[in-house]
């Protein structure tokens, strides 16, 4: 059922919002905010009034059907009509339902990403740049904005470890469930036997947290600064401009060494102690709001495996909808990404919606 007194609010507000605005008093920096917030409601209050005049639709539908007078063709019509009817009611219920459930308010940020290589030595650190490769190929196409925190890299070209940051509209919301165990099954090109290997890297996903979203007290922290090392063990420079940062509260820890500046690494490292902190504290909230229930998509749970890439077969398989899609090489140059991701939101919708059910 719909909750009448929370659509009746709607109504209400989207009326406000109207007179507000066609009376031209509305200061000027509240103008665009209520514009915005006005057009969001719109849509909804459309489907809301067909939603108010469904009984008496169907009323007027069924006297055409009690009518014995009625003729044959005129009663067929009528019984089109109310289960079009019927239709238009549950999808205009499932779109209120879906528009009154909580927002998640980092949807609209940005992204920080964190892509580990794991079990499976070279060939994993291979899988992790194939993977950060394939984000870069999906944000190009998004016209969506990558910037490298920090990279560590292996032979072959492969990476150990490499932290993004990625701006543009909605990153978020699209990248979320990005986060987990990542398999790879192919034949490595150091196999002579032709056998297949399985590896995996690891992905994190989290929204990029602004001063205003999360604030850090400076006697929290403790900032320790050392020398960058090289590959080898060599120094890569003669100064102590490499920061280790540790949120003592949490105990969390974040190095950065990859600039040569001390005060850039010390920006870099708090941007992601920042988002780590953000999504922990995201993470508990979303935890007692889900305690009764065990929510399948978007724990942002890295022990879980989430997708497996099966080269000898071309397929990509996401293992929480149990979605396969034959185009492997397709899906890592970001073609078909939209597909997997529709997918997986809509998946996570229709739990959401079953919860309030």
């Amino acid at each position: 059922m719909i909750p009448l007194k929370k659509i009746e609010e709607l109504i209400k507000k989207h009326s406000l919002l109207e007179k507000d605005l066609s009376s031209g008093e509305v200061d000027k920096k509240l103008f665009a905010e209520k514009s915005k917030e006005y057009a969001d409601l719109n849509e909804i209050i459309e489907d809301i009034k067909k939603y108010y005049s469904y009984e008496k639709n169907k009323s007027d539908i069924q006297k055409i059907l009690d009518d014995k007078k009625s003729d044959i063709e005129l009663v067929r019509m009528a019984e089109i009509e109310l289960n079009d009817l019927k239709l238009e009611k549950e999808n205009n219920e499932k779109k209120i339902k879906m528009f009154l459930l909580p927002k998640d308010e980092a949807d609209k940020k940005n992204a920080i990403i964190e892509i580990r290589a794991g079990t499976g030595g070279l060939e994993a650190s291979l899988f992790a740049a194939d993977l950060f490769k394939m984000y870069e190929r999906v944000s190009h196409k998004k016209r969506w904005v990558v910037e490298l925190i920090s990279i560590s890299r292996s032979e072959a070209g492969g990476l150990k470890e490499v932290i993004a940051s990625i701006k543009g509209n909605n990153i978020y919301s699209t990248l979320k469930y990005e986060s987990g165990v990542h398999r790879v099954q192919r034949v490595p090109d150091t196999e002579t036997q032709g056998r297949v290997h399985t590896s995996a890297a690891t992905v994190a996903v989290l929204p990029e947290a602004e001063e205003v979203d999360l604030k850090i007290n400076e006697t929290d922290l403790r900032i320790d600064v050392f020398r960058a090392g090289g590959p080898g063990g060599q120094s890569v420079n003669t100064t102590d401009s490499a920061v280790r940062i540790t949120h003592i509260p949490s105990g969390l820890s974040v190095s950065q060494q990859d600039e040569k500046s001390q005060h850039k690494n010390k920006a870099k490292g708090m941007k992601i102690l920042r988002a780590r902190l953000y999504e922990l504290e995201r993470s508990r909230i979303e935890g007692e709001r889900s305690k009764d229930r065990k929510n399948k998509i978007g724990k942002g749970d890295r022990s879980e495996r989430i997708r497996t890439y099966n080269f000898p077969q071309g397929r990509v398989t996401d293992h929480r909808i149990n979605l396969t899609l034959h185009k492997l090489e397709e899906f890592l140059e970001g073609e078909i990404f939209d597909e997997m991701i529709e997918a997986l939101t809509l998946q996570a919708q229709e739990e959401r919606l079953g919860a309030i059910n």
